[in-house]
């Protein structure tokens, strides 16, 4: 079998796991663990708290320092209510793509490392390669920071970390970070022709969502024009919004939920301190109206910036191993990349596939940009099997 043939069965039978990130990913870790195991690859899972979901990380060659590691999240985003033409968990080509949930964002490149383990071992390489599979990085990027715990503990020390989002099969070697809040505003209910004896919640909250539609705005026009992002400068968004219980009744809750994704050069804290104080006064004046109103923000989650390093050690090796020459490149969407640089890890960005396709009905993965991605893994091999430098 070809190594895109195997790449393709592989993905298919990833796809085939529905790993929403509501769900346990377990199963499709279970799979991977036998795969590896009949390989002879060593491994070691890094679960969650509960038990429910976990990380793999495992190690191909020798356990020695200056390896490479490629790094993936299992997780997919949500099917529900977009028009699907097809089985979103069944892998389906059409017109050179690939089609199905998590074949571009991001089972395609996990495919990938897993078709190129034996041929690694077949190299009987001189320096290691690890897989690193992470859980709920469409959440907030929640699973890979133990993960990174563990190599350093285990000092590793790998040479260059690639994280394998759909890049187009380039390197990327800067990302905006993310962070999720979510606001709970209580009221009391009345019903709506005594508006002296109850405070809508979704009345208070509106007012809220205002202030953050007027940050969105300032901060777009106060974008750097040099910024290598699209869009330039940070980006503010309300996602959910939940409230009221009926037409005629003063709210008793309203919640939403917004992010704020910054370039490396901002803080969302410092940008953000108003509003807290904002959501502060408010909660002390609706206490002051009924003791059991109030207004809170939480942060639900948060994802560092990844920017560009000064000698761009894995960069440059992502480079060579996919045939770029083209310009540095900057990306808007967040990953674990920030994370590992965040621990001292040179890191990259370069996977198969289009973010444009990510998240969307109908997902796919060119095959064109598979048959990159197993060149890609294909030199790889020839890295690992090759003396290191002295």
């Amino acid at each position: 079998m070809s190594e895109l043939g195997a790449a393709r069965e592989i993905l298919e039978t990833l796809v085939g796991f529905d790993t929403t990130s509501r769900n346990s990913n377990l199963a499709l870790i279970e799979w991977v663990e036998a795969y590896l195991d009949g390989h002879g690859v060593p491994h070691r899972r890094v679960p969650n708290a509960d038990g429910t979901k976990s990380n793999l990380l495992a190690t191909i060659g020798p356990a020695i320092e200056g390896g490479a590691v490629l790094s993936g999240h299992t997780d997919v985003v949500p099917v529900d209510g977009q028009p699907w033409t097809s089985d979103p968990f069944s892998v389906v080509e059409r017109d050179g793509r690939l089609y199905g949930r998590g074949t571009c964002d991001m089972k395609g490149f996990l495919a990938l490392a897993l078709a190129a383990v034996p041929d690694l071992i077949a190299a009987q390489p001189r320096r290691p390669v690890h897989l690193a599979f992470s859980y709920d990085e469409e959440i907030g990027c929640l699973g890979a920071p133990s993960m990174i715990d563990l190599i350093k503990r285990e000092a590793l020390k790998p040479a260059f970390i690639v994280v394998g989002e759909p890049t187009d099969m380039v390197a990327v070697n800067g990302h905006k970070g993310i962070a999720y809040f979510r606001v709970t505003v209580t009221g009391r209910e009345a019903h709506s022709s005594q508006t002296q004896l109850g405070v809508s919640a979704v009345m208070e909250a509106v007012k809220l969502m205002a202030s953050l539609t007027a940050l969105a705005e300032r901060l777009e026009r106060d974008a750097d024009p040099a910024s290598p992002f699209t869009p330039k400068g940070a980006t503010l968004t309300i996602g959910i919004v939940h409230g009221g219980t009926a037409g005629n009744i003063l709210a008793r809750e309203c919640a939403f939920l917004f992010d704020l994704r910054c370039p490396p050069s901002l803080d969302p804290q410092a940008i953000l301190a108003p509003f807290f104080e904002e959501v502060r006064a408010l909660d002390a004046a609706l206490k002051a109206r009924a003791p059991e109103a109030g207004a809170v923000i939480a942060q639900q989650s948060g994802t560092p910036s990844f920017a560009p390093e000064p000698d761009g050690a894995a960069e440059s090796f992502a480079r060579r191993l996919a045939g770029d020459n083209g310009p540095p490149r900057a990306v808007a969407f967040a990953t674990e990349a920030g994370q590992f640089q965040r621990a001292g890890f040179s890191t990259v960005l370069c996977g198969p596939g289009s973010i444009e396709q990510a998240h969307q009905p109908d997902e796919y993965v060119e095959v064109a940009q598979m048959e990159r991605g197993a060149a890609f893994m294909r030199r790889l091999v020839e890295w690992a099997s090759a003396s290191p430098p002295a």
